[in-house]
């Protein structure tokens, strides 16, 4: 007997690399309501705080993480240097590590 791991179709990609805490999960929170029960969300990020937030926000809204992942490290960001501040930096990151994220949001 062959068992075959069944990779979950995705139904909505949300791109959010060079973006920072909080607005990784804030754009995670709009496309939830938008998707229908049972619905995968597909998430890259480079914040390194996703690792903890996108967890806490499947476990406190009761949305199962299907997986998470480490996908490639120092990725190079090709982002204006006026889109991400971060108060008090005067440097910009342009290496990041890219995280995957799955999200299955819970059922109506």
């Amino acid at each position: 007997m062959t068992t075959s791991t069944m990779q979950p179709t995705i139904n909505h990609h949300l791109d959010t690399q060079g973006l920072i805490c909080p607005e990784p999960v804030m754009m995670l929170h709009r496309i939830m309501r938008q998707a229908d029960g049972g619905d995968v969300v597909e998430i890259l990020a480079t914040d390194p705080a996703t690792t903890r937030d996108i967890p806490n926000f499947c476990r406190h809204l009761g949305h199962e993480l299907l997986n998470q992942e480490t996908l490639a490290e120092n990725v190079s960001l090709d982002i204006d240097p006026d889109e991400i501040t971060v108060a008090g930096d005067n440097e910009i990151l342009t290496n990041n590590t890219l995280y995957r994220y799955l999200v299955k949001k819970k059922g109506a």
